[in-house]
């Protein structure tokens, strides 16, 4: 800023130069530029409008998250977000460097709203599986980008993104799936675990 008064003292018409001034930092990341490195994944978000829009977007609902955490215990979001950044900056292993780093983003703002609650959503709706109503699996979708759902079953929980399907609503988490169609649901809970045929019970 002390730079631009000191032309607005030489140049006419530097009322111009103030206003791109603050378009640039409009478009820029949440971040500061000043400190990135050559080649590194900040310099590419940077300079890509687009990521910065993204990393302006991640930066607000991370703020939102960040208020409704302030009595979460343990207190984890800090530490999930410095390394969700280190995972970002792994994409530059990635073949699509750019599209990697748009997908973390997308996901992780996805993810953040719905934790948090920070969209509309539906539900919980119960599910028993396998003919026992002990068995349960419960779910709230939410109106997320990509949309995703929060399923719960007993102390585990799973945040899942929405998956191509050709009917129903397919999600897939971690190593949890949930694939539901017309009340039913077929959904699988843990790594290499058996298929479990589930009914919408309220």
């Amino acid at each position: 800023m002390n730079a631009f008064r000191k032309v607005i003292g030489v140049l006419p018409g530097c009322f111009v130069l103030v206003l791109g001034s603050e378009a640039a930092m409009a478009q820029a990341p949440s971040f500061s530029c000043d400190k990135a490195k050559a080649g590194s994944i900040e310099e590419m978000i940077c300079t890509d409008t687009a990521l910065s829009s993204l990393d302006r977007k991640l930066a607000d609902v991370y703020a939102q998250a960040a208020r409704q955490a302030e009595k979460e215990q343990p207190p984890v979001l800090q530490a999930e977000q410095r390394g969700w950044i280190k995972g970002r900056d792994e994409c530059w292993k990635s073949d699509d460097r750019r599209g990697c780093v748009e997908g973390e983003y997308v996901r992780r703002i996805a993810e953040l709203q719905a934790r948090y609650r920070l969209v509309p959503s539906i539900g919980p709706v119960t599910f028993a599986c396998d003919g026992d109503p002990r068995n349960e699996v419960v779910v709230t979708f939410f109106q997320t980008d990509p949309s995703t759902m929060i399923a719960e079953r007993g102390d585990s929980v799973s945040l899942m993104y929405v998956q191509p399907s050709g009917s129903g609503a397919r999600y897939q988490g971690r190593n949890e799936s949930f694939w539901e169609h017309q009340g039913e649901a077929l959904v699988v809970w843990g790594y290499r675990a058996p298929e479990m045929h589930c009914k919408k019970v309220r």
